[in-house]
């Protein structure tokens, strides 16, 4: 139906949410997360190019929460430069958090 289509995306955990609620614009969430993610970019890296530093600390914070999150699902297949797994691994035990 085109309502499913057209309606915003959301994680519908509570009534009338929707994920800009508590997220970025996906534009900006995208590239922050490609900078992070597929090119190993700093959070000073990331600011300096321009992104709100508070923004860019919260999507840091939240990738890096949700790692072991990466290592309780199955295999799957590689999509980009960069796989999740072999190429991303982080302790998690300890609590450790990336830093500059």
């Amino acid at each position: 139906p085109e309502r499913v289509i057209t309606r915003p995306p959301s994680a519908e955990l509570r009534p009338d949410q929707v994920d800009q609620d508590s997220l970025p614009p996906y534009d900006v969430l995208d590239a922050i997360l490609q900078g992070y993610i597929e090119h190993d970019l700093s959070q000073t890296e990331l600011v300096a190019q321009g992104f709100d530093c508070e923004v860019v600390n919260r999507i840091i914070k939240l990738v890096d929460r949700n790692e072991y999150k990466r290592r309780q699902s199955a295999i799957g297949p590689r999509v980009t430069g960069k796989a999740f797994g072999r190429e991303r691994r982080y302790p998690l035990v300890n609590g450790w958090q990336a830093g500059d």
